[in-house]
């Protein structure tokens, strides 16, 4: 059976739990001269456990539809459940978000990065300081723990953003192109490193890009949205991130589905233009 498939069918270790469901979700806006809509009947159900990968044209609504998730924007209407509740209209720690440009404090060295937010919610000293060394050490930051963000290098920022995300234990964890601005060497080694740690931690990611072989080689459920206002136009349902070895991930670039699936994912977006 070929790993990248348009079934329904995910492999066993996906949960059937529903972890976030999107209904009927529409945003629309006012400019100075006309009312925008960014994003138009929007339904999504996202499983326990998925790497979700979000694609589309620029302007699509791809960052807008995460801000909706992550409680920095309110849809217009229809509504958007976290297990089957209300998420609430501002940011809180089941959300985790990793944006593109890391967020860290550059006063602060990375251990207390890492645990600005357990520190916030007042968890005591000793559970602090072990759930800061697990996350460091799954993201390979232990040596680092005692420097400054401005002396780490941008992969390096990285890791730190993601570990005080998941320092937090969210429910689902919101990244934001977090690859994007990295050189493209680094930029494979940073998704070796999200593809482990998603493997370990079972989290349920959702993820946004622009690069299609990105969401082939981390996503097991891949979103991609039309122009403006941005739909859903096509979903597909893949078991190859479970397969990718560590540092293995080129030579499935070259496989002859991947490379059909890459070429007509790209051929609906530039259809999109």
């Amino acid at each position: 059976m070929s790993p990248i498939n348009n079934s329904n069918s995910l492999t066993d270790t996906i949960a059937e739990k529903m972890v976030l469901q999107i209904k009927n979700v529409d945003l629309t806006y006012q400019t100075d001269k006309q009312v925008v809509t960014a994003l138009k009947n929007i339904n999504l159900q996202i499983k326990e456990g998925s790497f979700v990968c979000v694609l589309g044209p620029s302007g699509c609504g791809k960052t807008t539809l995460l801000r909706i998730l992550a409680g920095f924007h309110q849809a217009t209407s229809g509504e958007v459940l976290l297990d089957n509740k209300p998420i609430s209209p501002k940011p809180d720690r089941h959300r985790g978000v990793v944006f593109q440009q890391q967020m860290l404090y550059p006063w602060l060295n990375i251990e207390d990065n890492v645990g600005f937010g357990l520190k916030m919610r007042k968890v005591p000293m000793k559970e602090r300081r072990e759930i800061i060394d697990h996350y460091l050490e799954m993201v390979g930051l232990s040596q680092f723990k005692k420097a400054k963000s401005y002396e780490l290098s941008g992969g390096m920022k990285q890791r730190a953003s993601i570990a005080r995300v998941l320092a937090n234990d969210p429910r689902i964890v919101l990244m934001d192109e977090p690859f994007g601005a990295l050189d493209a060497m680094t930029k494979e080694q940073m998704q070796d490193n999200i593809r482990q740690i998603w493997r370990e931690t079972h989290k349920t990611i959702f993820f946004i890009t622009h690069d299609v072989e990105e969401a082939l080689l981390l996503g097991t459920h891949i979103i991609v949205l039309s122009s403006r206002p941005g739909r859903i136009i096509k979903e597909i349902h893949s078991d190859l991130p479970y397969k990718i070895q560590e540092g293995k991930s080129r030579m499935y670039r070259g496989d002859p589905d991947f490379v059909k699936k890459r070429e007509e994912i790209i051929s609906l977006i530039s259809l999109q233009h």
